[in-house]
């Protein structure tokens, strides 16, 4: 099997620095190679990168070459292979590498609309709250927007508890009538009817 592998004369050449050998094996190789790695890979100069790689290794390779291990084609195409593998190997990492920060700045919070809609949202509700009587606003601002329970809020005010329940009470029937009364707007700022 070794005596009929066709590259080991070219090799010894190469081994012995003869360029014209290194030229034919280019020649004979140099297709198939490409072939290969433009295959697996889908990019011609990455394809052309492994090539490249490979002749240098046959360069590197070629002196010490033992015929009796493989046949010279045959390791020639597992160099090419495992070339091709760690370069997609490589692309798999970058990408993951490079998608990682993606993901983590991936903003989950609302859409432009929503904000926008929300904005308007605090801008009829802050209008209504500045209608509401002193007391009663203060009451809704303690509870739902400091979340202070009824009992500390009840003490912040000092009024009972149910003196606060009943500011609420009313504070809350007359946000309602002032929402009510307030159109709201579209995203571009027009009032709706």
């Amino acid at each position: 099997m070794n005596d009929t592998d066709p590259d080991l004369e070219l090799l010894a050449r190469i081994g012995n620095n003869d360029a014209q050998a290194v030229k034919q094996m280019v020649e004979r190789k140099l297709p198939r190679l490409l072939a290969l790695a433009g295959r697996l890979l889908g990019d011609a100069d990455e394809a052309r990168d492994i090539a490249q790689e490979s002749f240098l290794r046959i360069w590197k390779q070629a002196a010490s070459w033992r015929s009796e291990q493989a046949r010279f084609d045959t390791w020639l195409h597992r160099v090419v292979l495992n070339l091709c593998y760690d370069r997609l190997r490589r692309r798999k990492e970058h990408l993951s590498v490079d998608s990682q920060p993606a993901l983590e700045a991936v903003d989950h919070g609302p859409a432009p609309d929503e904000l926008l809609q929300a904005s308007a949202q605090s801008r009829r509700m802050a209008a209504a709250l500045d209608k509401l009587p002193e007391r009663q606003r203060e009451a809704i601002v303690l509870q739902y927007y400091q979340e202070l329970s009824n009992t500390e809020a009840a003490a912040l005010m000092q009024i009972s508890v149910e003196a606060l329940e009943s500011l609420l009470a009313r504070a809350r029937r007359n946000l309602r009538s002032h929402l009510a009364e307030a159109p709201g707007a579209d995203l571009s700022g027009r009032r709706t009817p």
